[in-house]
């Protein structure tokens, strides 16, 4: 018989980072993780994508904005409450646009490989 699981927020491990992102993994099975990932004030993240993982996210508070690394520039933001999807392969960052109030963002990863794979340029492939 299956049971639920239950999992405290301190008992989180921490995943692979990238500069101004720290991720957190609450669950994992074959080819699907749970995270949470944080940024604080007013942070840039570094230039990254997630290999062969489509990523799915909702953003719990504060604000977040993504810019996309490809030669079509685009830029989403959004607010708690929104909810996202990043496909594989895609080079992104992160920015918290809040000088003064961080973000938790709850990320559902599905696929295969290295969780985050950083690159130096946006144009990197």
């Amino acid at each position: 018989m299956s049971k639920i699981q239950a999992l405290q927020a301190d008992a989180l491990s921490e995943t692979p980072a990238t500069p101004g992102i720290t991720r957190h993994l609450a669950f994992q099975d074959d080819g699907s993780k749970v995270l949470r990932a944080q940024t604080e004030p007013g942070t840039t993240s570094g230039w990254h994508h997630h290999g062969d993982y489509e990523v799915y996210g909702y953003v719990v508070s504060g604000g977040v904005r993504f810019e996309n690394g490809s030669e079509e520039k685009n830029t989403i933001s959004l607010d708690p409450g929104d909810f996202f999807h990043v496909p594989h392969h895609t080079i992104h960052r992160e920015i918290n646009p809040s000088p003064s109030e961080g973000n938790d963002v709850i990320l559902f990863l599905h696929g295969t490989g290295p969780l985050v794979v950083n690159v130096d340029n946006p144009k990197q492939p």
